[in-house]
């Protein structure tokens, strides 16, 4: 009898350190989703002008309250604008530049830009994912699957419309440039109402 309990104790202690092996030597990493609470789009003309920025903050996320957005002025005909994206985590202090995780997992994300409304425009990528470092091996990535950080956006006819730029992530790549045939999943989305002058 005391035989059976004696053995029952260690075939129970071997199974605890059968399950407690080699399991966590090498445990996947938690890559959390990002928290983004503002997207500022800069559109700085070139050849000279007024620079225009369309800001959306939502402090409070998922919460009630609807994003702020402010929208700095108009855009002017016939006109090439150098656009770039930088999000913030202004729940933290300072305020977190998500961007940097964009860049360090380039491969992982991309930016689009969806004109409607009738707004007299078009947009281009200005970077690719061989202008960032992966944050896993520390090199440039070495393709040329569009990011979005950084693009171009051409205004022809005054007119009025929306600009909607959204994060995707983990998108299909490479993709057409549409939100359905790249999948993933949306980090942000945002819808600005523009007027071309």
């Amino acid at each position: 009898m005391k035989a059976n309990k004696f053995l029952s104790i260690i075939a129970l202690t071997g199974t605890l350190f059968v399950s407690c092996s080699d399991d966590d030597e090498n445990p996947e990493p938690i890559n959390p989703e990002e928290t983004i609470t503002t997207m500022t789009v800069t559109l700085e003309p070139q050849g000279g002008g007024d620079t225009v920025t369309l800001v959306s903050r939502d402090l409070d996320g998922d919460g009630p309250d609807a994003p702020e957005i402010d929208i700095s002025g108009s855009l002017s005909a016939n006109t090439i604008y150098d656009g770039s994206v930088v999000l913030l985590n202004e729940t933290e202090s300072p305020a977190e530049n998500v961007n940097e995780e964009i860049e360090g997992e380039a491969d992982e994300h991309q930016f689009f830009f969806i004109l409607d409304g009738g707004l007299n425009a078009s947009v281009a990528y200005a970077d690719d994912e061989s202008n960032y470092v992966s944050e896993e091996t520390g090199m440039n990535f070495d393709t040329n699957n569009p990011v979005g950080i950084e693009f171009t956006l051409t205004t022809t006819d005054a007119s009025t419309g929306t600009l909607n730029v959204t994060l995707r992530h983990e998108p299909n790549k490479p993709n057409d440039g549409t939100l359905s045939d790249a999948g993933g999943e949306t980090d942000i989305t945002q819808t600005f109402d523009l007027t071309i002058e």
